[in-house]
């Protein structure tokens, strides 16, 4: 199924970074995606972390396109164990791929900008439907490990820093997860604006018990595989990268994140708190 791209924080490095979008076989028959989004919550912005549910809940009112047009999901549909996609937002191979239907989406957005994030200082201003509230009381299973490696990966690879990329990552989207150096990855288009980082980039950046700053003093990032073989779920795995060092500090970030979710499947999202991406680049089908 397709997880769209977002911009992720490196506490450590004190910079976003662009995890590009990718396929990703379900862990069961039957769970959907429902992405992560970034939101303003009290005094600060958080990383609301996606799930895999039954049904798709809330992301934020945000547009990422793909079936993902703020509300709910129309990318494709699970009948009778298997999973069908909608040609008319999916790009599927049709010679490989023969369970796909053609369905008509009407995005009724009328206001078209990058604004990738809820709430707060120019946020878009979306609230959870009924139907959303009922899935965020579903059952959840956290991202799997190729997931965690994918994000693991992205992290480490210096281009794709928004302080490196100025907004503009060389790996929009990926046929698979941590495939960036495939044939078949699509290319950033555009970005919604040049990202300048911060002078004092290098000093201390929030962390997720202190204030997070308000967005009129933060610094934004810039603006914003066929499922046949289902596996068994686990709980992400350690990454490998064959560095030793940033494979123990990613698992520490990752065990951080944990405790504050409550550990394991959580009931809603996990919660990362630093400042707002601004919008995201442009991803390829």
């Amino acid at each position: 199924m397709w997880t769209p791209g977002y911009w992720a924080y490196d506490y450590d490095e004190g910079d976003y970074y662009w995890v590009p979008g990718t396929w990703v076989a379900a862990p069961e028959v039957g769970v959907l995606w429902t992405t992560g989004y970034w939101a303003w919550r009290r005094d600060g912005f958080f990383f609301n972390e996606g799930y895999w549910g039954p049904h798709v809940g809330f992301y934020g009112g945000i547009s990422y396109g793909y079936g993902y047009f703020g509300e709910g999901y129309e990318g494709g549909r699970w009948d009778n164990g298997r999973f069908f996609y909608n040609r008319s937002v999916n790009n599927v191979n049709v010679i490989n791929i023969h369970n796909v239907y053609n369905t008509t989406v009407i995005n009724n957005t009328t206001t078209v900008n990058r604004v990738s994030y809820n709430g707060g200082n120019g946020g878009i201003n979306a609230r959870p439907r009924p139907e959303d509230e009922m899935a965020a009381r579903d059952r959840h299973i956290p991202p799997v490990s190729v997931q965690a490696q994918h994000v693991q990966a992205a992290r480490t690879n210096p281009q794709l820093r928004a302080s490196v990329n100025r907004g503009k990552p060389p790996v929009a989207a990926t046929p698979r997860p941590g495939a960036f150096n495939d044939r078949a990855v699509a290319p950033a288009k555009e970005a919604g604006a040049p990202y300048n980082p911060p002078v004092n980039r290098g000093a201390a950046q929030p962390r997720a018990n202190t204030p997070a700053p308000r967005p009129e003093n933060s610094v934004p990032p810039p603006n914003a595989i066929h499922a046949k073989d289902i596996q068994a779920h686990a709980r992400p795995a350690p990454p490998n990268t064959g560095n030793p060092k940033q494979d123990q500090k990613y698992q520490q970030q990752q065990q951080k994140l944990y405790a504050h979710a409550g550990a394991g499947a959580p009931e809603t999202p996990a919660e990362t708190r630093t400042g707002p991406p601004a919008a995201s680049a442009t991803e390829g089908k």
